[in-house]
C-alpha cells in the first residue's frame, strides 16, 4: 500500500433512520467516517434502462483498515468526495489482511 498516493480526502456516510419530534420516520444520510484515500479510475460502463442507454462512472477508492468499516454492508453507506456522491457497489477486504480495504463505487446522477 502507498501511503503517499492516498491523497483524496473522503467522507463515508450512513443511511439511517431519524426520528423527528412527532415520531415521524425519515431516511437520512449522516457523515460516519471521514479518511484519506486513493482514488483509481475504473472503466465505465453502459446500462440499458427503459430503452435508454445510460453511461456509469466508476472509481475505486483504496482506504487504510478500520475496526469501525469492519462490519459494513455495502447497501447502506454511500461515499462523498467533494460534491460528488458514489453508490457503494462492493467492498473488497484486499486478501484478509487487515491493512486496506477497495471500495468499488459508481457516480450517482443528480
Amino acid at each position: 500500500m502507498n501511503i503517499a498516493a492516498m491523497n483524496v480526502r473522503l467522507t463515508i456516510q450512513k443511511n439511517e433512520v431519524i426520528k423527528d419530534k412527532y415520531g415521524n420516520h425519515t431516511n437520512t444520510w449522516t457523515d460516519f467516517y471521514t479518511c484519506w484515500a486513493t482514488p483509481v479510475q475504473s472503466g465505465g460502463s453502459e446500462k440499458q434502462e427503459a430503452g435508454t442507454t445510460n453511461s456509469t462512472d466508476a472509481i475505486d477508492f483504496t482506504v487504510r483498515y478500520a475496526k469501525c468499516l469492519e462490519g459494513l454492508d455495502s447497501t447502506k453507506i454511500r461515499i462523498r468526495l467533494g460534491g460528488s456522491i458514489y453508490n457503494v457497489t462492493a467492498m473488497d477486504p484486499m486478501g484478509f489482511k487487515k491493512r486496506s480495504l477497495k471500495f468499488k463505487c459508481e457516480k450517482v446522477k443528480r
